[in-house]
Order: C-alpha cells, then structure tokens, then sequence
C-alpha cells in the first residue's frame, strides 16, 4: 500500500511540474474521467497467461487516472479462460476503465450470423463494454455492417468500428536528408489499393447515425511515421466527423506528439502500454497556443521520461 501511495504521489508530482493537474491553468480543456474527449485507450500488455494479470494491476495502480480504455488487442481474449477475462475486466472496472475486444469479431461472422449474437451476448457477460468492428476485415455489404452496430447497441454495448486508411505509397513524402534542389528518381506506382477517403467517411458516419459511440481509424500508412503524416486527410476525417466521434491509433511516441500538438489534448488516442505516461504528459503541456513550448524545437518526446 504504501508502494502504490508513493507510485501515485511521484506521477502527480512530475505531472504537476509539467503544468498537468493545475485547476487554475485556463488552457485546460480536458476533463476527469469519464470522459468523452481526450480519451487514451490503452494496448493491454497480457495475452494469455496469468502472471500477466499482475502485471496489468501495476500498471493501472499508477496510471489509472489517465487511462480511458483497455482494448484486448489480436483477439488475446480467445486464448484465456472465461475466469481470468472477467478477471481483467472486473480489475478494469475497478479503476473506472472500460474494455474493448478489439477487431475479433470476423472470425466470428464466417461461422454465420448466430455465432455473432453469440459472441456479443458472451462478451456482455465476461465484462466487456466495447465491441469493435474492423470494417476492412469483416469485407460485408454497407447495410450488413450497420444490422451489427445496431445488434451490438441493442445488447447495452458500445460499437466502435475501425476504418483502415489505405493508399498509394507513393504518395507518402520522401524522407531522408538530400541537398536542396537535388534530382530525385520517379517512384513507381505500387499496386496496393487506394482508399477512397470520401467513401470511408461516409461509412463512418452512416455508422455514427445508426448509433456507434467512436469511430477508430487504422491510418498505420500515415502515421507510422511523424516525418510522413498525411495532415491533410486527417483533417478531412475529423473536420467531417468530429473529433470527439474519433480515435487514432498512435504508432509511436512520435506520433502521439503530432497529434496533440495539432489537435491538443482533446484528441483521442490508442496507443501501446508503454505510451500512456509520454502521452499524459504531452497532453499536459499547451503545445499550440504559445512558440515558448518547451516541445518546440525538440526532436523526439523521449526526454520527458
């Protein structure tokens, strides 16, 4: 007890030095939990074995309060005993965060639709709030995707669909240092799909309509890399649903910065275990409003550890 006292007292100081966790700071914008904006949903860093759980209750021990939702990534869940999910869910509930499947419900549907009613209804009673939908990978008619967001809503639990963004990578800019002006060979066009940005956003918000609560985008093409972000189709998506309806996932601590520096600390974001402490703290600083901000000019995020 006094270990996780201490753990909690450190994480308030260091925040609290950064400019976090100041009632008086006016630039703050993000409320306590719940929340509906500024939301972190968290890479759960367990699979399939019980020692892990432990390591899962010191994580949240100290990062708790900053920490939206646990998402079972690569469907995890499938390979642990129904005991030790709800294991992990009640602890979750616990520290008033929320649990998502992730993108397992395709596996389901090829076994028919009944198997999906199945896998909600069981999900509900593990503990589970979330159910996403990986539209890419469940590759179903528009309407179909939409009788399961409202399936899923009818059960009492939340839908999230994801959307991957998917192009030309071509398209990304060149990176690396070369002398200014220098000859730079054609790319050659890759075969792999483009997405049409238009098309996907009119899905998700169609999905929105018949009641999902966010919508995720998969954008690892354009986000895998600061240096090579696509701002302008990020733009597009959260100028047309709204930034409190979306989620991005946040490749790396690179990423995670950009976003908060563009968007502040209002945006929501996936990232991996290992991010939250590196993410709270860059929520923490207005990185927008004033060229004084101590992020400007650094390279990686990093020294904030």
């Amino acid at each position: 007890m006094e270990m996780r006292r201490w753990r909690e007292d450190v994480v308030a100081l260091s925040l609290r030095g950064c400019g976090f966790g100041d009632g008086d700071d006016d630039d703050d914008d993000r409320p306590e939990k719940p929340r509906r904006y500024g939301v972190t949903e968290m890479r759960s860093p367990l699979y399939a074995f019980r020692p892990a759980r432990h390591a899962l209750q010191e994580i949240l021990d100290s990062l708790s309060p900053f920490v939206d939702g646990l998402k079972f990534t690569g469907g995890s869940h499938s390979l642990m005993g129904k005991e030790l999910v709800r294991e992990i869910t009640d602890l979750a509930h616990k520290h008033d965060i929320y649990v998502s499947t992730g993108d397992w419900a395709e596996h389901l549907l090829r076994q028919g639709p009944s198997f999906f009613k199945q896998y909600v209804e069981e999900c509900k009673a593990l503990g589970f709030d979330n159910i996403e939908l990986n539209a890419g990978s469940l590759k179903l008619p528009e309407e179909a995707l939409l009788r399961l967001v409202r399936l899923i809503k009818t059960s009492g639990l939340r839908a999230k669909p994801i959307f991957s963004l998917k192009f030309d990578s071509s398209d990304i800019p060149p990176s690396g240092d070369r002398a200014f002006g220098a000859y730079i060979a054609p790319v050659k066009q890759s075969s792999e799909r483009v997405e049409n940005v238009d098309l996907l956003i009119r899905r998700a918000e169609r999905c929105l309509e018949a009641g999902a609560d966010m919508i995720m985008i998969d954008a690892d093409d354009i986000c895998q890399r600061a240096d090579s972000l696509r701002a302008d189709i990020i733009a597009k998506i959260v100028g047309r649903l709204g930034l409190e309806k979306t989620m991005f996932e946040a490749s790396n601590a690179n990423t995670s910065e950009w976003f908060v520096r563009r968007y502040g600390p209002r945006v929501n974001l996936f990232v991996d275990h290992s991010d939250v402490m590196n993410l709270e703290r860059l929520r923490g600083f207005n990185m927008r409003g004033s060229s004084n901000s101590p992020l400007l000019g650094i390279g990686s995020p990093f020294f904030l550890m």
